[in-house]
């Protein structure tokens, strides 16, 4: 991928486009935006060479605050579009832009497929557990019994996990982060980016309107090293508030503990790269009211991109087959109509 000369400094003002943000005052997609145009600048990737691709949903305005390419696409298909273009065009970084109801409901079987692939894409999955669009209905990722609109006695369907699913398609690159830790999601997302090959980011995002606090365990500051495992490669689980707790892997099932009773050296420690992800399902499967929730790189590994495999592909059979279009043209049977 080409650079921007070192003459040239990208800054955060670069990546602003000229039109006016409609999302509402206080939702966390206005966070994501504006720790994407502050992270960008430090790839050293020309804009001309970033483009965003966004299905249906509130968070699926992004392409048109960001001062890249972009594609305002159909309910769900995101990842189709971005899959082709990135194969198409491999010298592109490609984004895409979804959201729980958009990227997990109509969208689930192209999210799936994408990061089975291993095709070179970043998607950023925004999870408010509810359609905010469509005003307030309840979503893939809504915890069971949740009241909405549609729902009002409380919804009867188990919510997908996110990660889970990531896990199960054998993405070779998984994270999650919270709209409001800003320095935490810059890391993420700059990692996410250097990644080769499908990466999902899935963003704990606050819908203000339809079901604001729906992650206050996680962003309200008298509870977060309560409520948070944050995930670091090589390095013991620990969490609360001066690292007392931490967890344990008994048996086949993980149990918080008190450090100071069982020793740290009890304690799981964090391996992103394992090649076998029974590691990474464990953690999927953490939150309340048992649980910390883990945020972080959950995994990180090497695996044949689907571009890259799909080139090859190409150019072999140009080699054994030389193309030529009159000669493909006249193959076959042939008849004359009279």
């Amino acid at each position: 991928m080409n650079t921007v000369p070192e003459d040239i400094k990208l800054t955060r003002k670069d990546f602003v486009s000229d039109q006016d943000v409609r999302w509402c005052p206080g939702c966390g997609n206005n966070a994501i935006l504006a720790q994407m145009q502050k992270m960008l600048p430090e790839l050293g990737v020309p804009r001309e060479k970033i483009v965003m691709i966004s299905g249906i949903g509130c968070s699926s305005r992004f392409p048109y605050y960001m001062n890249t390419y972009g594609v305002h696409s159909i309910h769900g298909r995101a990842p189709t579009l971005a899959m082709g273009l990135k194969c198409a065009r491999p010298e592109l970084q490609v984004w895409v832009i979804t959201g729980d109801g958009d990227g997990l409901a109509i969208g689930g079987n192209h999210f799936s497929h994408a990061l089975r692939r291993n095709v070179d894409i970043n998607i950023l999955l925004f999870n408010n557990q509810v359609y905010g669009l469509t005003k307030g209905q309840y979503s893939p990722t809504s915890p069971l019994g949740a009241k909405t609109q549609s729902s009002p006695d409380g919804s009867i369907e188990n919510p997908v996990n996110t990660i889970g699913v990531a896990i199960g398609s054998e993405a070779s690159f998984i994270a999650r982060t919270v709209d409001v830790f800003q320095k935490h999601m810059s890391g993420v997302l700059k990692r996410a980016a250097e990644h080769r090959g499908a990466a999902l980011v899935e963003i704990a995002q606050n819908c203000i309107i339809f079901n604001d606090g729906a992650w206050a365990h996680l962003s309200d500051p008298d509870k977060r090293l309560e409520n948070v495992l944050y995930l670091e490669h090589g390095k013991p689980m620990r969490f609360g508030k001066k690292g007392e707790k931490g967890i344990r892997l008994n048996g086949f099932t993980p149990e918080v503990v008190e450090v100071a009773e069982v020793g740290e050296d009890q304690l799981l420690v964090h391996d992103e790269r394992a090649s076998e992800p029974t590691l990474a399902y464990f953690l999927s499967r953490m939150g309340p009211p048992h649980f910390p929730t883990p945020l972080g790189v959950f995994r990180a590994i090497d695996k044949p991109v689907y571009s890259e495999l799909l080139m090859q592909q190409v150019r072999t059979a140009q080699a054994q087959r030389p193309p030529d279009l009159d000669a493909l043209f006249r193959q076959g049977e042939t008849w004359v109509v009279s």
